[in-house]
């Protein structure tokens, strides 16, 4: 499949495009400034782009009111589908994200409940009791999303509901000829309800994907024939970072092998997780790392392990953020235009050679050599042997292990190696050496 290959640009929209923190209603054209990213996001190596939410919203996109409207903080739906000709012209896929757990307090079915309580045609769209009440006073009291009120929880076992929210997504497709959705809170979203999904979508599009934000716990229960194509790997984006600030590789080479080793019990074998450093919910990987000379080292560790990566807006020239605060203006800034500097170039090689490997895209997991400070592992598929090598350490390393072969090609640099005297790891350094026969 198409994804299993793709390397994703994600891009939160209210933020990049400069739009007010609340919706004002005020109609502005500010999205048809992504259209001048797509050259950007095509040299980086990226070949697909993550759009967080677009749609009518009270403010921050996950709280929607109208999932068939564009927001008119960031213009019209021709507008939209204008920025998604140009991705498409530059061969770029496009993803939306699909809020579907909760709207918020503004979305029109709810307002109807608002005025109408229990003669509103729409009740059984929520979780209402009318023998209660919450902090907005509204006569009833309703579920909201993980106790956040301001996000009212959809009741999914309506039928009308989910006719409603298919629709959408039909829309979607025909408008802006979307390839997949991220599913907002997807460990939230009922079984049935994502196998529904899963058809529905497969009939309008068979290579339609299902990207599944999870957190924790056995991804197998939202991921697998009938249900999300892949999940967001938050297990391992903890320890691409902590592994470097405590100079304890074990963590994220041990999570890797649990996750994709050769052991029968291993959890993922042949999935394609979403991997990342950063997003619009965490603190940007440059303000993570305490060390800065680990930032490129640890985009290496994320295009060298099994999975398909994703690059948040501005972190790829090394932005910093950090979530809390009381806002998220540090994790969603606006962006004028984008930047290229050192760390981009770096990305943009990785990225280049992430896609042309199989072993990289498909290879199985193998640890060959691993320290607090230095970590090896293989990746291999029947006809491709790649051995991803980071040194995380101030001073250099010669790794003694037993290559297979006298001769490699760094696919990063094309700079061939000779494994004579073992493999030389120069301070601060990685590489994806190609083994040859």
């Amino acid at each position: 499949m198409w994804f299993d290959e793709a390397v994703i640009y994600q891009i939160y929209p209210l933020g990049l495009c400069g739009a007010p923190a609340e919706n004002d209603g005020v109609q502005a054209h500010r999205i048809l400034r992504l259209a001048e990213w797509a050259a950007h996001i095509r040299q980086l190596g990226a070949d697909t782009v993550l759009l967080n939410p677009v749609f009518d919203s009270d403010r921050h996109g996950y709280d929607t009111r109208d999932y068939f409207t564009v927001d008119p903080r960031l213009g019209t739906n021709e507008d939209l589908a204008q920025v998604c000709r140009v991705f498409r012209d530059a061969g770029l896929r496009v993803i939306f994200d699909g809020v579907f757990n909760h709207v918020g307090r503004g979305f029109w079915a709810f307002r109807d409940v608002r005025e109408k309580k229990w003669d509103s045609p729409y009740k059984d769209w929520f979780r209402v009791s009318f023998d209660g009440n919450t902090e907005y006073n509204d006569g009833f009291w309703y579920e909201g999303w993980e106790g956040h009120n301001e996000l009212v929880k959809l009741n999914l076992q309506n039928p009308a509901v989910v006719e409603h929210q298919f629709q959408a997504i039909r829309a979607w497709v025909e408008q802006f000829g979307i390839d997949g959705l991220r599913l907002d809170v997807a460990y939230c979203l009922p079984t049935d309800y994502l196998r529904q999904l899963r058809a529905f979508t497969q009939g309008l599009k068979p290579d339609f994907v299902l990207l599944g934000e999870t957190l924790h716990g056995d991804y197998n229960r939202w991921m697998g024939p009938e249900r999300c194509h892949s999940v967001t790997n938050y297990e391992c984006y903890k320890g691409l970072w902590s592994s470097f600030n405590s100079m304890n590789l074990f963590e994220i080479c041990h999570s890797l092998a649990r996750q994709f080793g050769p052991e029968q019990w291993t959890l993922y074998k042949g999935a394609h997780l979403l991997g990342f450093l950063d997003n619009h919910d965490v603190t940007r990987i440059a303000s993570q790392l305490t060390n800065p000379a680990h930032l490129p080292l640890a985009y290496a560790l994320l295009f060298g392990m099994p999975g398909v990566p994703a690059i948040y807006y501005g972190s790829e020239w090394g932005m910093e953020g950090v979530k809390g605060g009381g806002t998220d203006a540090p994790l969603r800034p606006e962006v004028e235009t984008p930047r290229w500097m050192e760390l981009t170039d770096y990305i943009a090689k990785l990225a280049a050679a992430h896609r042309q490997s199989p072993a990289l895209c498909y290879g199985s997991y193998r640890n060959v050599v691993l320290t607090n400070r230095q970590c090896i592992f293989e990746r291999a598929t029947e006809g491709q042997r790649v051995l991803v090598a980071v040194n995380a350490d101030s001073q250099p390393y010669t790794a003694h292990f037993d290559a297979g072969c006298g001769r490699a090609v760094d696919l990063i640099t094309g700079q061939s190696h000779d494994f004579g005297g073992g493999g030389e790891l120069p301070p601060y350094s990685a590489f994806y050496w190609q083994m040859e026969r």
